[in-house]
C-alpha cells in the first residue's frame, strides 16, 4: 500500500450505494472508504448482512450442537473452571451450568446489540489514536461506518462455521472460540497445547488480520493522514489485545 495522504475530492462526485460499497470492500477498499470519507455514511446494508449470518450461524450452534454441549466444551477447556465446577455438589453444578448456557444464549441473541456496542468503542479509540497521535481529522461516525465495512470478511468465516457444522464436526470437540479453520489454532488440540501459544495462534487469524488491514485503510482515508498512521494505530492497538489474551491464557489456563 502507498504512504500517501488522502486526496481531498469535491462534494458533487456521486455517492456510491451501500451494496456498491460492500463490493468494494473487497475488490477496491480504498473507494468504499473514500466514499464514506465524502460524507456518505450509511452503514445498515452490511450491519442487515452480519444479523443475517450472525443468527444463520445461531441456528446451526443451537441444532447441530446444542447450547449445553458448547458450554459444557468451554469448561473443558478451562482447568481452573471444571476444577471449581467439580468441587460443587451436583445440584451446585447443574445451576452453575444453567446459567452459563443461558450467557452463551443471551450473547448469540444479542448480536446486534453486541455489534453496535464494539463499533461504538473501536470508533472511540481509534478517534482519539488517529487525531490526537497522528494529527487526523476524522470524525466519530465516520470511523463508526469503516468498521461496519471494514468487518465484512468476518462474514466469510460464519460461512465457514456453518459448512464445519453441518459437514459433521463432532459435539463435543466444537469450540465456539474458534469455529472456523482461518488461524493456527484451528489446527492445535486445545486440550494439548500450551495456553498462552493456542492463545497466540489463534490470534494469528486470517480474517482478523484482513479486516485490521481494512480498518487500517478506512482510517487513514477518513483521518486524512498517512496510510501508515492508519497501520500503526490499528495493528498497535491489536498486538496490545494480542498481548493481553496471551498473559490471560498464563494466568487462567
Amino acid at each position: 500500500m502507498s504512504d500517501t495522504s488522502v486526496q481531498p475530492v469535491g462534494e458533487s462526485t456521486p455517492a456510491l450505494t451501500q451494496i456498491q460499497r460492500v463490493v468494494d470492500t473487497f475488490s477496491a477498499p480504498s473507494k468504499t472508504f473514500t466514499d464514506i470519507a465524502r460524507g456518505h455514511k450509511s452503514w445498515w446494508v452490511p450491519f442487515l448482512i452480519y444479523i443475517i449470518l450472525g443468527y444463520a450461524f445461531y441456528g446451526a450452534v443451537n441444532s447441530k450442537i446444542g447450547m449445553r454441549q458448547v458450554s459444557e466444551n468451554q469448561v473443558k477447556l478451562s482447568p481452573k473452571t471444571e476444577e471449581r465446577l467439580a468441587a460443587l455438589t451436583p445440584e451446585q453444578r447443574e445451576a452453575q451450568m444453567k446459567i452459563t448456557v443461558a450467557f452463551t444464549q443471551g450473547v448469540f441473541l444479542a448480536t446486534p446489540v453486541v455489534l453496535l456496542i464494539m463499533g461504538v468503542v473501536l470508533a472511540a479509540v481509534l478517534l482519539g489514536t488517529i487525531n490526537f497521535v497522528f494529527g487526523g481529522k476524522a470524525k466519530f461516525t465516520s470511523l463508526f461506518t469503516v468498521w461496519m465495512y471494514a468487518m465484512l470478511p468476518s462474514m466469510i468465516k460464519t460461512v465457514l462455521g456453518i459448512i464445519v457444522i453441518y459437514a459433521g464436526s463432532a459435539p463435543e470437540s466444537f469450540n465456539i472460540k474458534n469455529y472456523a479453520p482461518t488461524n493456527l489454532g484451528a489446527f492445535l488440540n486445545p486440550g494439548e497445547t500450551n495456553a498462552a501459544l493456542y492463545s497466540l495462534a489463534t490470534s494469528l487469524d486470517a480474517v482478523t488480520i484482513w479486516t485490521l488491514v481494512l480498518v487500517a485503510i478506512g482510517t487513514s482515508i477518513v483521518a486524512g493522514t498517512k496510510r501508515s498512521s492508519g497501520y500503526i494505530a490499528v495493528f498497535g492497538w491489536w498486538a496490545i489485545i494480542v498481548l493481553l489474551g496471551v498473559g490471560t491464557a498464563v494466568v487462567t489456563g
